[in-house]
């Protein structure tokens, strides 16, 4: 089936190559700047999240977590794992935003809409939804070796067992210990959780935006800073509140054989059922 002209280039005239490196180099460069600051607090949440694993809690809550981790491991420790999720956060963004773009497209040209009438906010969500469910696929190996690295001093280590294992010992520890398929452990909690989280995110996101230029128009159709800031913040809530719970038991799936050594093989193979119960 022939795709129309206008389908090939955006408002700009952008050709899909050109598009596509846009939504690649800038979502990369985006998502590089985001992991540095949330970091410790991602660190925070899989910690929290895996502690369900344990007899008793580590942790009394986030602040809590935050505080042993700055005193028992420094700001090392805040930040272990970051070179898995800043190689993640490149290409979940990239691959997030250039799938949000073409997806779009593909909606456009299939409705026969031109593109100088808006999308309706659920075939954004849609647009959103479908981002995210390509973006899973990239994201779940990359996750599962930061959850890994997060819970690494909260395992259970043998006397003088020496240094803590990088992101690529736990790559390749994983993949003797499970093969290649054992990368995509926990993919269904990142499936569901990019899913739901990214027709909510863009949804959100393109809702903020328009409220805040609805009463603009005598000023500019350009955001302003503080606008663009909270139609973001907007659109981060409403992913991380859409499917929580999925992340929970992802985090926990993933780190289960870490936690639970004595469980051996069969810790990867944690029912997403038990865990959903523990975590509960």
């Amino acid at each position: 089936m022939e795709v129309a002209p206008d389908a090939l280039a955006d408002t700009h005239g952008d050709s899909i190559t050109i598009r596509a490196l846009k939504d690649i180099s800038f979502g990369s460069i985006a998502g590089i700047a985001s992991k540095i600051f949330e970091h410790p607090f991602d660190l925070t949440k899989v910690r929290l999240q895996s502690q369900v694993l344990d007899a008793t809690a580590r942790f009394n809550g986030p602040i809590d977590c935050l505080s042993q981790t700055w005193h028992k491991e420094g700001i090392r420790g805040l930040y272990r794992g970051l070179p898995a999720p800043i190689v993640g956060a490149m290409a979940e963004n990239a691959s997030l935003f250039w799938a949000y773009t073409e997806l779009q497209h593909v909606l456009r040209w299939a409705l026969d809409q031109p593109i100088v009438v808006p999308l309706s906010l659920p075939q954004l969500a849609l647009a959103g939804g479908g981002a995210g469910c390509i973006t899973s696929f990239v994201l779940t190996p990359i996750e599962l070796v930061k959850c890994k690295m997060q819970v690494q001093m909260l395992a259970p280590r043998k006397t003088g067992a020496g240094k803590l294992p990088g992101p690529l010992a736990v790559l390749a520890a994983t993949v003797r210990a499970t093969g290649v398929r054992g990368l995509w452990l926990g993919h269904t909690g990142t499936l569901i959780r990019e899913t739901g989280g990214g027709a909510a995110w863009f949804a959100s996101k393109e809702a903020s935006q328009r409220s805040c230029l609805s009463g603009a128009a005598l000023r500019t159709t350009q955001l302003r800073a503080w606008e663009s800031a909270l139609s973001g913040a907007c659109a981060g809530v409403a992913y991380n509140v859409a499917l929580f719970p999925a992340d929970t038991v992802k985090s926990t799936v993933q780190t289960a054989a870490e936690l639970r050594p004595e469980a051996g093989p069969r810790a990867f193979g944690r029912s997403r059922r038990r865990c959903g119960r523990e975590a509960a």
